[in-house]
């Protein structure tokens, strides 16, 4: 393992500068989008890709004011780039399979929803038990390239469409209903379905009206009175806490308030679907250390009443 690390350590100490601000800008596409994804000014960027052609006496890139594209010369040094990239990250990842401890920054994007319940105390969790690591937490409702944006994890819910990535099952949501505990104490808790029909409902925009709810194989269609309509499920979940209505959630949006007895299941056999959370990752040789002791770390420790599935 010491000849794999004198490697390393040769390889970085090498004139790589500009060869990985080269390959960032022809994946990004711009100066501006390499720039912002790695954290440098423009001119910054754009020096670095010039000295670097003056030091290879090639021009790499041919610049308009719209777009650029990559010359003869570019294109061949820009493959081979990616590959000798690839095989540093490797090494590095391989490399740390045998410390003991993970460290640096690990890059996680995820949906608002499970940013704002689920992951906040086990990423707190997670920091107190590795002191050298740090977490950036990007909470889009888009799909992050991970590759452009340097994004080290995503934890994505329903069906992946890019089978070029790795993932791991994290668990699986139910979408149940769930009412406040001030709620039920006022208006009763729903003892069969036909009691629905009696209480007002949060509904999410994109829920099919009547509703939906499958037990055991078996689907029942109920019409539900609309108290309020929202496309953001933390939306939907304030109005239920505030005793507006009963609503529809995912388990893992209703935590920490499930736990602590705020939100109570209404009808708990019955459910509208489940979805599957996901770790998804690039495909590497070798799963980084930091990666690694976060999917595992959370996998431990996630909050076992919310994920339980039912079906």
């Amino acid at each position: 393992m010491w000849k794999l690390y004198t490697v390393i350590r040769i390889i970085k100490n090498m004139n790589l500068d500009g060869i990985d601000v080269f390959v960032k800008v022809v994946q990004m596409g711009s100066f501006t989008a390499a720039a912002k994804a790695l954290q440098m000014p423009v001119t910054t960027v754009s020096g670095k890709v010039a000295a670097l052609e003056k030091r290879l006496g090639s021009t790499l890139l041919h610049r308009t004011t719209r777009q650029l594209n990559l010359t003869q010369a570019g294109e061949v040094f820009f493959n081979h780039c990616v590959k000798a990239l690839d095989e540093i990250t490797s090494a590095e990842n391989e490399l740390s399979l045998v410390r003991t401890e993970p460290e640096g920054l690990l890059r996680i994007t995820t949906v608002n929803d499970m940013g704002h319940n689920l992951l906040p105390p086990l990423i707190r969790s997670y920091l107190k038990a590795y002191p050298k690591m740090s977490v950036e937490l990007v909470l889009t409702g888009r799909l992050v390239d991970l590759a452009r944006e340097n994004v080290d994890l995503a934890i994505r819910a329903g069906p992946l469409k890019d089978s070029q990535l790795i993932t791991k099952k994290f668990f699986t949501s139910r979408l149940s209903l769930w009412a406040s505990a001030g709620y039920v104490k006022k208006h009763g808790l729903p003892q069969k379905i036909q009691d629905l029909s009696q209480h007002q409902f949060i509904q999410f925009s994109r829920m099919s009206s009547p509703l939906k709810l499958v037990r055991g194989g078996k689907t029942v269609e109920v019409p539900f009175q609309t108290r309020v309509i929202a496309d953001d499920m933390n939306a939907i979940k304030s109005f239920i806490l505030h005793g507006e209505g009963i609503g529809v959630l995912p388990s893992f949006v209703c935590e920490p308030e499930a736990s602590a007895g705020k939100l109570i299941p209404v009808l708990d056999e019955w459910m509208q679907s489940e979805i599957q959370v996901s770790f998804v990752y690039l495909p590497q040789r070798f799963i980084s250390l930091k990666v690694q002791s976060f999917i595992d770390w959370l996998q431990k420790h996630r909050p076992e009443t919310c994920l339980q599935s039912r079906s």
